[in-house]
C-alpha cells in the first residue's frame, strides 16, 4: 500500500507541470464557452505547424547543450531559402523541395559554427545561444534590408521595397508555397514510397552483384512483391478515392491507428509467444495495448467526440513528417552516436575517459538540431501561407522551448512524448486564453498578456531551477556526497 502511494506521489510530482497546465486548459475552455470543434480545429492546425520545430530541440538537450535558443538561426536559413525560391518563381512541392535543398546546407554551416562557439563556452550554452540568435538576427536584417537590392541586384516589385533596396516586410506565399506540403495526398505518398522501395531494392541488388557479394534473392523478391501488391491495391476504386484526398479525417486517422495497433500487437503475440517462444516476452502489455485501442475506438461513438473527429481534417504528409522525426529521435538514441550524445550530456569527463570525442559529438548535435529547425520553419511557413520577412523567426525559439517545458521536459531531459504533450497544452492555452479573458474581464488583451506571460514564465522558472541545481550540486560534492564511480557508470548505462 505504501509502495503504491509512493509511486502515485512520485508520478504526481514528476508530472506536476503537465497537470497544472492541463487544469488551466480545462478551466479556460470551460470559461471561454467555445465549441469543442473550434478548439480542436485550431489545435490540430497548430500541432501540424509547430511540432516539428519543438521536436528539433530534443537532441541538444540529450547532448548536454541545454535548451537550444539558437534554433532561430536555423529558422533564418529556412527563410533565406524561401525568399530565393519565391524570387526564382518555383511553386508547389517542387518549390518546397528546392527550399529544403537550399536551407539544409545553410543550416548545416550555421549549426557547425554554433557548435564550435558552444565548445568555447561550455556550461553557458543557453545564454550563448540567445546572444548568438540576436547577433545572427542583426546580420539577417543587414542581408534583407541592405544587401538584397543594394549590393545584389534584385528586380522584383512584388518582393523589393519601392526604391529598389531591401525586401518588403511581408511576402505572400499564397500563389507559390502555401500548403505545398499539406496538400500532398495519401495516393501520392504511396506512389512515392513504391518507387522509392523499388529503386532502393534494385540498386542494392546491383551493388551486390557488381561487388560479387551474396544476394538474398528470396528477401529481395519478397520486398518487391509486397511493394507491388500494396501499389496494386491503390487501383481499387474505393481505396483510390480514399487515398486521393489532400487530407485525412481525424476519425479515419483514429480508426487507422486503432487497426494498426491491434494488428501489430497480435502479430507480436503470435511471433514472440508461439513462433519464437520467448520467455521474456510480456504478453500482458500487448493485451493491455489492444484493450486500450478498443476503448479508444469505443469512445469515437460518443456524439460529442464523433462530431469533433468528423470536423477536423489532418494534412497527412505533414503529420507523417512529425511521426518520422519522432522515430528518427528514438532510433538515433539507440545508435552509437546517440549513446555518445547521451554520455556527453550526462558527464563530459566520463565521456572523455571513454574515448568519446566530446567536441565533435556536441557539434553534430547542434548541426542536427539546426537543420531540423530549418525544416520545421519551412513546414510552419508553408502552412501559414505568409512570411513576415523580419519577424517570422524572432519568437520561434522562445515559443518552441516554452512548449517543450510545458510538456514536462527540463534543461537536462526531453522526450518525444514531452514535446508532443507540451505542444498540445501550450497551444490549447494559446488558442483559448484570449477567449477566456474576453469572457471573464471583457478584454481579450488580458488573455493575450496571460499567454505571453506563460511562455516566458515557464522558461524563466526552468532556467532558475537549472541554475539552482548547478549551484547546489558542487556544494553537495564538496560535502562528500558526490556519486561514487560505480554510480556514475550506472548513470551512463541508463
Amino acid at each position: 500500500m505504501n509502495s503504491w502511494k509512493k509511486k502515485l506521489g512520485k508520478s504526481l510530482s514528476d508530472n506536476k507541470v503537465v497537470i497544472l497546465f492541463a487544469i488551466l486548459c480545462i478551466l479556460a475552455i470551460a470559461v471561454a464557452d467555445k465549441p469543442l470543434t473550434f478548439v480542436a480545429g485550431e489545435l490540430f492546425t497548430r500541432i501540424g505547424r509547430n511540432s516539428f520545430i519543438v521536436l528539433a530541440l530534443i537532441i541538444p538537450v540529450l547532448a548536454g547543450l541545454g535548451l537550444n535558443f539558437g534554433i532561430t538561426i536555423g529558422a533564418m536559413a529556412a527563410q533565406i531559402a524561401i525568399f530565393c525560391v519565391v524570387y526564382w518563381g518555383f511553386t508547389g512541392i517542387g518549390g518546397f523541395l528546392l527550399a529544403l535543398l537550399i536551407a539544409t546546407p545553410l543550416a548545416t554551416l550555421f549549426g557547425m559554427l554554433i557548435g564550435i562557439v558552444f565548445n568555447k563556452m561550455k556550461g553557458a550554452e543557453m545564454i550563448g545561444g540567445m546572444v548568438l540568435g540576436y547577433f545572427a538576427d542583426g546580420l539577417y536584417q543587414v542581408l534583407f534590408l541592405f544587401i538584397i537590392g543594394g549590393v545584389i541586384p534584385v528586380n522584383n516589385p512584388e518582393l523589393i521595397i519601392a526604391g529598389g533596396v531591401g525586401v518588403k516586410n511581408t511576402i505572400d506565399l499564397k500563389d507559390n508555397l502555401k500548403y505545398a506540403l499539406d496538400n500532398i495526398s495519401l495516393l501520392t505518398m504511396v506512389e512515392i514510397a513504391f518507387y522509392a522501395v523499388v529503386a532502393v531494392t534494385v540498386l542494392s541488388l546491383l551493388i551486390r552483384l557488381i561487388t560479387k557479394k551474396q544476394v538474398n534473392w528470396k528477401k529481395s523478391l519478397g520486398v518487391l512483391g509486397g511493394a507491388l501488391i500494396a501499389y496494386a491495391l491503390t487501383f481499387i476504386p474505393f481505396i483510390e478515392a480514399f487515398l486521393n484526398q489532400n487530407g485525412i479525417l481525424l476519425l479515419s486517422a483514429v480508426e487507422l491507428a486503432v487497426a494498426g495497433t491491434v494488428l501489430y500487437q497480435l502479430g507480436r503475440i503470435v511471433w514472440m509467444k508461439f513462433i519464437k517462444k520467448s520467455e521474456k516476452f510480456n504478453w500482458k502489455r500487448s493485451v493491455a495495448a489492444i484493450i486500450a485501442a478498443g476503448i479508444l475506438y469505443a469512445l469515437t461513438f460518443i456524439p460529442a467526440i464523433e462530431e469533433v473527429l468528423l470536423y477536423v481534417t489532418l494534412p497527412a504528409m505533414t503529420y507523417l513528417c512529425i511521426i518520422g522525426l519522432c522515430i528518427f529521435n528514438s532510433v538515433l538514441m539507440k545508435t552509437r552516436l546517440g549513446q555518445n550524445m547521451r554520455t556527453v550530456g550526462q558527464n563530459r569527463t566520463v565521456a572523455n575517459s571513454a574515448g568519446i570525442n566530446v567536441n565533435r559529438t556536441r557539434i553534430i548535435a547542434m548541426v542536427l538540431s539546426t537543420v531540423l529547425a530549418s525544416w520545421g520553419q519551412l513546414i510552419s511557413l508553408q502552412n501559414l501561407g505568409t512570411f513576415s520577412t523580419y519577424g517570422a523567426h524572432s519568437q520561434v525559439g522562445q515559443f518552441a522551448i516554452a512548449a517543450l517545458l510545458v510538456g514536462g521536459a527540463s534543461v537536462q531531459k526531453a522526450t518525444n512524448k514531452q514535446a508532443i504533450v507540451g505542444v498540445i497544452l501550450f497551444h490549447t492555452l494559446f488558442i483559448i486564453a484570449p477567449q477566456a479573458g474576453q469572457a471573464l474581464f471583457s478584454s481579450a488583451m488580458l488573455g493575450e498578456y496571460f499567454r505571453v506571460f506563460v511562455a516566458y514564465g515557464v522558461i524563466a522558472v526552468s532556467l532558475a531551477m537549472h541554475a539552482w541545481k548547478t549551484i547546489a550540486k558542487p556544494k553537495l560534492q564538496v560535502a562528500g556526497k558526490s556519486p561514487a564511480p560505480g554510480e556514475a557508470a550506472k548513470a551512463m548505462e541508463e
